[in-house]
């Protein structure tokens, strides 16, 4: 397993923001310790004062369900002021790992499919959540039970003392033993989770694909191993934790048994083990009590071995190199180029190189088309460009200044993109073409959505602008034009067409050219369509070969 320190130290962080809560619940689960400890006793003495024929056994009686009903307010206190203390907690850990998302390279999102990273806040979260509820924070309760009990039954019987200091270790020891048995099977399942979490969102989005070529029973077959390997781990935990509950039970009732054949004895051993009556009542529910924590922990070991499988998972996420996100603007190059490449070479991983060595310059408003077959890495300049990736050597400058440098604020305003397809969010009208943004006003809004040529279909919606967002309710080309709206709405300088007409019929194509047209006015403009010079004017073809085809 990596190393815990990222998560221990984000914990620690969102701890010292409630110290009162946590103070607080730690006062209880020791009050509810406390308060478990006396009831024993003052049940051994109602024995003792019903055998001895004395008269306060009433007396007795009362305080015995006082301190009864006492320990159960606690108990149920406690309880509810860990679920608390973990709700705060794990609030705080979703906002970091929110955080930590946004300060990821696109990298990572290309090596890693959109359901494991929701696994993680969603599966993973929810495992930490009882690691340290229902696990590391019970455990704590249970042990200071345990030392407790044994403290007071050294003072009632230091032979039973003895034996149960003798038993505990062994006991211990079996649980470990679990514990590492159920460790490779949780982990199992935590993976088998993840795929299955991955493989929906991928069948969904490939639905076509998948019809087309016939391969539905291939995907159902991936499908029902990665649900069957979570089966089978289950399965190997479960078998554990029905093993370990009935030694529990067994050893319990062993040691009463020894306890009392010991006690019955003559001798040495009477003295050693002997009892009162009631001391022997205290005495076996308190051996009861001992037992009852150790089982609980028991059968917590599948949920404790799940949790830590979720912790090592979170971990390596917060353990994933940052992109730098610089906070200020550096000026603009006076008489630079707006888009300068500088000898750029690019790959993937350890992938194929796409880019060698690859330079041109681009002027303000100029208009320009990357031409080139597919593969040649015409996108891929376009994510370089909106600083999606870093080049492994030479320079892409904006404006003669490294595009790594611009603050994230900014690089809307500079840079708009339409892509092959619109991606909607959940949302109104307004927020399709904001993304949620406080910087741009209705003003805006209004002036992107006339340029694109869309004004008059969204003020025929119910509520315009304000009308909840359904594709039904636009044409193929209207959302392509609702992407152009989302490209111009920050008012950019460079505007990026991503293969922007690929998925359109030649009427609807026309229609999203004229759009076009009007966007490019004033702009540096920048495709990868062939189009681009039926809609624009003075347009320079710059072509991308494909390295294999130098070669």
């Amino acid at each position: 397993m990596s190393s815990t320190k990222p998560i221990m130290q984000s914990l620690r962080s969102i701890l010292k923001q409630y110290p009162w809560m946590a103070a607080l619940t730690l006062a209880i689960i020791l009050a509810a310790i406390v308060a478990a400890l006396y009831p024993p006793l003052i049940l051994g003495s109602i024995v003792d004062s019903l055998s001895a024929g004395q008269s306060e056994t009433a007396q007795l009686a009362v305080l015995y369900f006082v301190l009864l009903a006492a320990a159960g307010l606690l108990q149920a206190g406690q309880n509810v002021m860990i679920t608390r203390l973990g709700q705060k907690i794990m609030h705080g850990l979703r906002s970091e790992l929110a955080a930590k998302l946004h300060r990821l390279p696109a990298s990572y999102f290309t090596a890693h499919p959109s359901g494991e990273i929701t696994s993680r806040f969603v599966n993973d979260v929810d495992a930490i959540d009882t690691l340290f509820t229902d696990g590391i924070i019970s455990m704590f309760a249970n042990a200071l039970t345990v030392v407790s009990i044994l403290w007071m039954i050294f003072t009632k019987s230091r032979g039973l003392g003895i034996l149960l200091l003798l038993v505990t270790p062994l006991l211990f020891l079996m649980t470990r033993a679990f514990q590492r048995k159920t460790l490779s099977a949780q982990l199992a399942n935590r993976a088998a989770i993840a795929k299955v979490s991955s493989h929906i969102p991928e069948t969904i989005r490939n639905i076509r694909m998948i019809r087309s070529f016939q391969v539905q029973r291939h995907m159902e077959e991936r499908y029902d191993s990665f649900i069957e390997a979570s089966y089978e781990a289950t399965d190997r935990s479960n078998l554990f934790d029905s093993i370990y509950s009935p030694i529990i039970k067994m050893s319990s009732a062993s040691v009463i048994a020894v306890m009392m054949v010991l006690a019955a004895g003559g001798g040495r051993m009477q003295a050693f083990f002997g009892l009162s009556v009631g001391t022997a009542v205290a005495v076996i529910a308190y051996v009861n009590s001992i037992f009852d924590p150790l089982e609980n922990i028991g059968m917590e070991i599948q949920t404790i071995q799940a949790a830590s499988a979720g912790l090592e998972r979170i971990t390596d996420f917060l353990s994933e190199p940052e992109r730098t996100i610089p906070e200020n603007m550096p000026a603009y190059v006076p008489g630079a180029p707006c888009v300068e490449f500088r000898s750029v070479s690019f790959r993937y991983r350890k992938e194929q190189e796409i880019l060698h060595d690859l330079s041109f310059r681009i002027q303000p408003g100029e208009h320009v088309t990357f031409i080139g077959r597919t593969g040649a890495g015409k996108s891929t300049i376009f994510r370089l460009i909106t600083d999606l990736y870093e080049p492994q050597s030479g320079e892409v400058l904006i404006h003669g200044i490294s595009s790594s440098l611009i603050p994230d604020r900014m690089r809307r305003s500079l840079c708009g993109v339409v892509e092959q397809d619109f991606h909607p969010v959940m949302g109104t009208v307004r927020d399709q073409v904001t993304l949620f943004s406080q910087d741009i006003t209705s003003a805006q809004v209004e002036r992107a959505v006339r340029l694109s040529g869309l004004e008059e279909a969204i003020l025929q919606l119910p509520k315009g602008y304000d009308t909840p967002f359904r594709d039904t309710a636009f044409s193929k080309g209207q959302l392509q034009l609702l992407s152009i709206a989302r490209a111009l709405a920050a008012e950019p300088e460079i505007l990026l067409l991503d293969e922007f007409t690929a998925n359109l019929d030649s009427a609807t194509e026309e229609m999203v050219m004229h759009a076009i047209s009007r966007a490019a006015e004033g702009r540096t403009v920048i495709s990868i369509s062939h189009r681009l010079n039926s809609a624009v004017s003075d347009t320079r073809m710059i072509e991308i070969v494909p390295l294999a085809a130098e070669a």
